[in-house]
């Protein structure tokens, strides 16, 4: 809590000063402070970063993917964006300042400012390579952390910014909703044979039954499932694929299942194993991938 939110509760300064002796309030940064104990959750030393640089600021960058877990935290000191330049320096916080950050791209979260997830991706897309940009944006998109729609939305407000042309580029491309970094090997393969993109996580009804196969080709039925272990390697889940294997393929699809090992040790082979499954629609992609 601020100065300003613990005086709206009745505490004036010799209250603070006296709480703080006895340990039941715990200084964060100037004017901010840890109501009962020091040891802060990640939202709660977030919070205190966006508190301490004052009326206005707003979480972001790195700190804001983390809020809307897009991306790790890796122990970095918080990004805030804050209304102006210059200002007092705050130990522990990364103060940035932005003269594009529209009012529509800043979100109230848990009564914090934040900015909104597409806003999120468009400022790390000067930051991220292009392939943990692509991560982000299609863990996010999977996830329904954010939309096609918002995220050029944003773009079309945000003229000039550094990260346009990245996330302009990889919207281009067609950032598929893949909720793994497996997924995204597989469909980086299918890209570069020139295969047809299959549906990703598209939803089946069968029957009673709703499946997302990982990968599918609607038309030729068939269902590419690609296996990481640590989504797979355990018994329920080796279970819960039998079941949905079974319903599959009971509805006339065929399904193939491709482990890590085999998408990066013999990419060659898991063509191989895709074309003869879809037939003759690949053949010639797939023979001029091999050639190179």
């Amino acid at each position: 809590m601020s100065t300003r939110q613990l005086a709206g509760c009745g505490l004036d300064s010799g209250a603070i000063t006296s709480r703080l002796r006895r340990g039941h309030l715990h200084r964060i940064h100037r004017g901010v402070y840890a109501v009962g104990t020091e040891l802060l959750t990640l939202r709660g030393a977030l919070t205190a970063a966006v508190l301490a640089c004052g009326d206005g600021a707003v979480l972001s960058h790195h700190a804001a993917a983390a809020w809307w877990e897009m991306l790790a935290w890796d122990g970095r000191r918080p990004e805030v964006t804050v209304p102006r330049a210059g200002g007092r320096r705050l130990s522990g916080i990364h103060p940035r300042w932005s003269r594009s950050l529209n009012a529509r791209d800043v979100w109230r979260r848990d009564n914090v400012l934040v900015t909104s997830p597409a806003r999120t991706a468009l400022d790390l897309a000067a930051q991220l390579t292009p392939r943990a940009l692509r991560r982000m944006v299609r863990q996010a998109l999977a996830e329904g952390r954010v939309t096609i729609h918002q995220l050029a939305e944003v773009l079309d407000r945000s003229t000039g910014h550094r990260g346009a042309a990245a996330l302009r580029a990889l919207l281009a491309d067609g950032p598929l909703p893949t909720r793994s970094e497996l997924e995204d090997r597989a469909l980086d393969l299918l890209d570069e044979a020139a295969i047809d993109r299959p549906e990703v996580n598209a939803e089946l009804s069968l029957d009673e039954h709703r499946i997302r196969p990982d990968l599918l080709w609607r038309h030729q039925r068939l269902v590419v499932e690609v296996d990481g272990a640590a989504w797979h390697d355990h018994r329920l889940a080796r279970e819960q694929d039998a079941a949905r294997q079974a319903i599959l393929e009971a509805h006339g699809y065929r399904v193939l299942r491709i482990s890590w090992g085999q998408l990066a040790d013999d990419p060659r082979q898991t063509l191989a194993r895709i074309h003869a499954a879809l037939g003759e629609v690949a053949y010639a992609a797939l023979s001029g991938f091999a050639r190179g």
